[in-house]
Parts: structure tokens; C-alpha cells; sequence
């Protein structure tokens, strides 16, 4: 294949990755007229509009998407090659795209991520906060992050976390305006904070399991909604009600006293969370080292002893 189409295939698929000739002709080094004469001169050989541009922002048509299905994962098969000639070398090089909520990135990659970028200098590591459930092979990530009971059968899996629960907490300060709850069923007197999920179409549903193991869920009301769980937990602290978030983003503030912790033994735990990945895809030698060193070797459950 002559290189100018070669050129041409890449600044599409650039461009219908990112959804924005600004940020690919960023990413490719050029200027975005340059870019689009590219995909201009694409378009023109094919004889088919790829691209729908608006003011706003720029998508695939129905042949662009079809043409980003069938090439992409080629061209994503080169680059793994090209990133395989690096183990040839000392150390592993390459580009690394993970999609992962703000909690996973606070309670898992954050505490091991300047460890591993310091050993591995020459791999670039881009964490790319979601809440939706991202097809990671459509829009090209090489790994996602979901709790065990939410995986794929069609995916591989390394686990990068322990066991975990959702806490129930509020400040000293609202929780002197409001009794704390004994039972999942008196959140309805108070003000709730939610956490807006865009797959499930509304909000995170409270999720509690009686201490003789009855299962609840609770519909609770409130003034404020976020979209993060790490919003959520601010909003606690703040004082604007009750919130329910995972545990480990909780913890630094119920140990200084911020925040308290209600309902405890109403909060199952979770299947901890893995990294999962498509079972055909071939591994570079950077992707491999980042899964050695996020799997999880500690134990079962967050905060037990090893």
C-alpha cells in the first residue's frame, strides 16, 4: 500500500477516534487543514463521505464506522507488533490506554502508578475516567476496570483489587441535624446524595444486605447529584447529606473524623476488581508489565491484615 494511503487510513482513524480534528492532528503532529486535506483525499479515492462534520463536532458515517470496524483493529495489530520489537531492547516501551472511574484510579492505580512509570521510563500510561461501560476494542483502550460479576466472557482478567463494600457516611455536623439511620429503610428521612449513572439510564441504586442476609434496595431522595463517586464523597464531607460511596474513597475521612460511617452492617461486600482485556489480543511487552504490576497480591478484603 502506497504510503500516502497509508497516511490517509491513519488520520481517519485518528479523527474518528477522538471525535475531533483539533486533538488527532495534535496527536499526529500536523496541522488540522493538513488533516483534512488527508482524510479529503480519502474520501475522494473512495468515492464515500466518512466523516459528518458539524460546528460542533465531527463522527463516522455509516461507511466511516464501517471502515473504523474492519481496518482499525488491523492497524492496532501493527502498532502491538511495532511496540513488540521494543523487547528487544532493556526496557518496555509504548503507549498505554486504560478506561477506569475516579475510584479506581484513586484506590488502585494511583499507589502504584510512580513506581511503575519510574522503572519503566519510556511507557506512557493514559487513565481515561468513565463511568459508562466502554467497548474498549471499538474505541481502541487497551484495558478496562469492572468488578468480577460484571466481566465478560469473552474477556481475559487479572485481578488489581481486593473485596470491597459501599459505606454509608455523612459529617458530624449534618449527622447533629439528623439522627443517624439504623435501618436502609430511615434514609428516607434524609437527604441523600446521588451518584448519576449514565448505563443504568438514572441513579446508583443503594444496595444493602440485612445482618441475617436479606436482600434491600433502597430508593433514596436528595438535593444533590453527582456523576462521580469521588464528587460524592465531597458532598459528604461538605455537609450536604448522606452519601454512598465506596469504601476506600470514605476511609481517609472517617480516620480524621470528617466523615462517620452508619449502616456498616448493612453493606455487603463486592468481588474486587479486575483488568480485563480481549482474550485475542497479543500482549506488548509494555502492556504486559503494567499487568504485572497492578495484580493484586494483598488481601481478600480491603483492610484486612496480609
Amino acid at each position: 500500500m502506497p504510503r500516502d494511503q497509508i497516511n490517509e487510513l491513519t488520520a481517519f482513524l485518528t479523527v474518528a477516534r477522538e471525535r475531533s480534528f483539533t486533538r488527532a492532528a495534535a496527536e499526529l503532529g500536523v496541522t488540522p487543514s493538513a488533516l483534512s486535506h488527508r482524510i479529503k483525499g480519502l474520501e475522494d479515492r473512495l468515492g464515500l463521505r466518512l466523516l459528518s462534520r458539524t460546528t460542533r463536532n465531527v463522527a463516522p458515517t455509516e461507511a466511516g464506522e464501517r471502515l473504523q470496524r474492519q481496518v482499525g483493529p488491523l492497524f492496532d495489530q501493527i502498532a502491538t507488533e511495532i511496540d513488540a520489537v521494543s523487547s528487544l531492547r532493556d526496557k518496555p516501551a509504548g503507549s498505554i490506554r486504560i478506561t477506569c472511574t475516579d475510584h479506581h484510579i484513586e484506590a488502585i492505580f494511583r499507589p502504584r502508578l510512580g513506581a511503575f512509570l519510574q522503572r519503566y521510563p519510556d511507557i506512557r500510561v493514559e487513565l481515561d475516567m468513565n463511568y459508562t461501560l466502554v467497548d474498549i476494542v471499538a474505541e481502541r483502550f487497551d484495558a478496562g476496570v469492572r468488578i468480577g460479576e460484571a466481566l465478560e466472557k469473552d474477556m481475559v482478567a487479572t485481578r488489581i483489587g481486593p473485596d470491597w463494600r459501599f459505606s454509608v457516611v455523612g459529617s458530624p455536623a449534618y449527622f447533629a441535624r439528623r439522627p443517624p439511620p439504623a435501618t436502609p429503610r430511615d434514609l428516607a428521612n434524609h437527604n441523600c446524595i446521588n451518584i448519576r449513572m449514565a448505563t443504568a439510564g438514572g441513579n446508583l441504586r443503594w444496595e444493602f444486605r440485612s445482618p441475617d442476609g436479606r436482600d434491600l434496595n433502597v430508593r433514596v431522595e436528595g438535593q444533590a447529584t453527582f456523576n462521580t463517586s469521588g464528587a460524592a464523597v465531597n458532598g459528604a464531607v461538605d455537609g450536604l447529606g448522606v452519601g454512598f460511596v465506596p469504601q476506600e474513597q470514605a476511609a481517609p475521612y472517617l480516620v480524621d473524623g470528617r466523615l462517620i460511617e452508619v449502616l456498616a452492617d448493612w453493606c455487603p461486600f463486592h468481588e474486587g476488581c479486575y483488568l480485563y482485556y480481549p482474550s485475542r489480543k497479543q500482549n506488548s511487552p509494555a502492556f504486559s508489565a503494567f499487568i504485572e504490576a497492578m495484580r493484586y497480591r494483598g488481601p481478600r478484603r480491603y483492610g484486612e491484615e496480609c
